[in-house]
C-alpha cells in the first residue's frame, strides 16, 4: 500500500477488527434471544455504486439481504453466524420479521414523539431502534393466524382502520425483514438501539399502534 503511512494502515485494520467484533457480538446476542439473522448488503463510500450488491442503481443501498434465499438462510446458529461475519465483516445485519417479532417502522419525528409519550406514561416500549430518518418499534408477532383476516400485510394494503389513518407507517411482519444495529446506513451513520432488547416479553402490537397513531396524526 504505497503512499499510506503505516500508522494509518494500522488504524484502519483496528477499525475493521473492532467493527467486525461489534457486529458478531450483536448477531450472537440476537441469536440468544431466538432472533434469526442473515447477512445483508452494505453501503459503498467510494466509486460509482452506492451498494455492495450486483444491482445497478440499487434502490435501497446497504439495506437489503445479500441472497434471495434470505428467509431460508436466516439462522440462530452461533458458529455459522460467526463464520459469516468473520468472512464479510462489513455485511449488514438482516432480521426476518413475523417469526419472533413484528416491527412498526415510522418517520423519526413521529417515532421520537411516541417514544417520549410512552416513557412519560410508564408504558413498556420493548426494543426500539433508530435507522436514519426512521424509528423501529419491535412488538410481539402476529405470526400466521389460521384466519387470514387476522393477519395484516407489511405492505399495509389492508388492515386496521388505525393504519389507514397513520401516514408513513410500515408494518413489517410475515415475509418481511428489517435492518438491525449496528448496520451501516447509506448516509454514513449506523443503525442504533434507543431501547435495546433485554429478553423481556415484547409489547402487544395493537397497543403500540395506538401510541403511534396518536403521534402520526
Amino acid at each position: 500500500m504505497v503512499g499510506v503511512p503505516l500508522t494509518v494502515r494500522r488504524a484502519k485494520r483496528r477499525g475493521r477488527s473492532h467493527g467486525r467484533a461489534h457486529t458478531i457480538t450483536s448477531v450472537l446476542e440476537y441469536a440468544e434471544l431466538g432472533w434469526a439473522s442473515c447477512m445483508g448488503a452494505h453501503p459503498l463510500r467510494e466509486g460509482r455504486r452506492a451498494c455492495s450488491c450486483d444491482r445497478v442503481g440499487c434502490p435501497d443501498p446497504g439495506a437489503h439481504p445479500l441472497s434471495p434465499a434470505w428467509q431460508m438462510m436466516a439462522t440462530t446458529d452461533a458458529a455459522l453466524l460467526t463464520r459469516w461475519w468473520e468472512q464479510s465483516p462489513e455485511a449488514s445485519v438482516i432480521l426476518p420479521t413475523g417469526r419472533v417479532f413484528d416491527v412498526f417502522d415510522v418517520p423519526s419525528a413521529a417515532g421520537q414523539t411516541a417514544l417520549a409519550a410512552m416513557d412519560a406514561s410508564g408504558f413498556a416500549t420493548g426494543p426500539v431502534a433508530a435507522n436514519g430518518d426512521r424509528v423501529l418499534f419491535y412488538v410481539a408477532t402476529r405470526g400466521a393466524p389460521e384466519d387470514e383476516d387476522e393477519w395484516w400485510s407489511c405492505h399495509l394494503d389492508y388492515g386496521p382502520e388505525t393504519i389507514d389513518a397513520t401516514p408513513g407507517l410500515r408494518w413489517h411482519c410475515r415475509d418481511s425483514y428489517v435492518l438491525a444495529p449496528p448496520s451501516s446506513l447509506a448516509d454514513g451513520s449506523q443503525s442504533r438501539w434507543l431501547r435495546p432488547p433485554d429478553g423481556r416479553p415484547l409489547p402487544d402490537p395493537l397497543h403500540v399502534l395506538d401510541w403511534l397513531a396518536d403521534a402520526c396524526d
